[in-house]
């Protein structure tokens, strides 16, 4: 018996580099085309979308350059609002995902498979932030307004007590001379006793 098995030329299996080069190459477009399509499904809701937003974009004053209505592309979507916010298509390929970046990271702001709720919240968004804006912009001009007339206020009291403007800035630097030397003495008296 042990002579038959002897004769028994066991089977060889034969690998192909090219065959497994072209296995894998095959997974790979199958993959690809996988990717493509989703993205192409992403893209085509943004697009939907950003058609919804364009009427709202229009209304948003010129000197107003904070939002950007762009769809970037990448291994995920994007709808940029503004630079610190914008809308992506969830796993599902239906519901959009409004996303905002804060200092405490990344805040999902609506998740909606509702085109016009979405349309909706973003506009209610652009509306607050333009809000946002005006009011910083008045608070400056308020802020510089105050802070002339304080000064305007300051010289004029200056003027009425006979004081010029040079003259107490001079004074000013004498005096701050003068209490440096007189640190300076004090220092050298304490710290080298004859």
């Amino acid at each position: 018996m042990s002579e038959m098995q002897d004769n028994v030329v066991p089977h060889t299996r034969v690998r192909s580099l090219r065959e497994a080069i072209r296995k894998v190459q095959l997974g790979e477009v199958e993959r690809s085309d996988v990717v493509v399509e989703l993205q192409d499904t992403e893209r085509a809701r943004l697009e939907l979308l950003c058609e919804e937003m364009k009427d709202v974009f229009k209304e948003i004053p010129e000197d107003d350059d904070q939002f950007s209505l762009q769809i970037m592309a990448g291994s995920t979507s994007r709808l940029w609002i503004d630079v610190t916010s914008h809308v992506v298509v969830g796993s599902d390929r239906k519901t959009y995902r409004f996303l905002k970046d804060t200092r405490l990271g990344r805040v999902v702001v609506l998740e909606t498979a509702e085109l016009d709720d979405m349309a909706d919240c973003l506009t209610e968004y652009i509306a607050e932030r333009i809000l946002e804006r005006e009011k910083a912009l008045e608070g400056d001009w308020l802020n510089n307004r105050l802070s002339q007339a304080s000064s305007h206020a300051d010289a004029k009291t200056a003027a009425r007590k006979g004081w010029h403007p040079a003259l107490i800035f001079v004074t000013t630097f004498i005096v701050g001379m003068l209490a440096g030397i007189g640190s300076l003495v004090a220092y050298a008296w304490f710290a080298n006793p004859f």
